[in-house]
């Protein structure tokens, strides 16, 4: 069992080198992107990603003061759902309605890899396959759909 800095300090070197690896990969528009504080450019709109002691996940997160503003954007993903998995290649988890670890009322759509554990070294390269592909498919998506989302949010 690692202690609360250990854990901190094991998954900031997973995130830096994760980084690092990604530098390199440039957005879908042809330029330098930080793929892990990942810039949607609207407030209530975020791509998360999350590695724990159990799994590995990938997220659109949308998160607003009021509700009715938050349901808008969900169902304009709902609305794009097939262009989404066209881009992602696959179906992810569609939650009108969640929670985050603030407490804070969400939207959500992810995937989720088990079982996969960021304090094991030997699961890194096990994560990275996992988040690369679908934070550029992402970003891809969103360089073509950003413009409808803005009109919104």
């Amino acid at each position: 069992m690692y202690t609360r800095e250990q854990a901190s300090q094991i998954k900031q070197v997973f995130w830096t080198r994760f980084g690092k690896y990604m530098s390199p990969v440039l957005s879908a528009e042809g330029e330098k992107i930080n793929w892990i504080n990942y810039k949607t450019g609207i407030r209530s709109v975020s791509f998360k990603m999350n590695a724990t002691k159990d799994e590995v996940s990938i997220a659109i997160e949308i998160v607003h003061k009021d509700r009715e503003p938050a349901l808008k954007l969900y169902d304009q993903f709902v609305f794009l759902q097939s262009f989404l998995e066209e881009a992602l290649e696959e179906k992810w988890e569609w939650e009108s309605a969640a929670e985050n670890e603030h407490h804070q009322q969400l939207s959500r759509i992810s995937a989720v890899y088990k079982p996969c554990n960021i304090f094991k070294e030997t699961d890194w390269p096990i994560i990275i396959s996992f988040l690369k592909p679908r934070i550029i498919a992402l970003d891809r998506f969103w360089c073509e759909h950003k413009m409808i989302f803005e009109l919104i949010g």
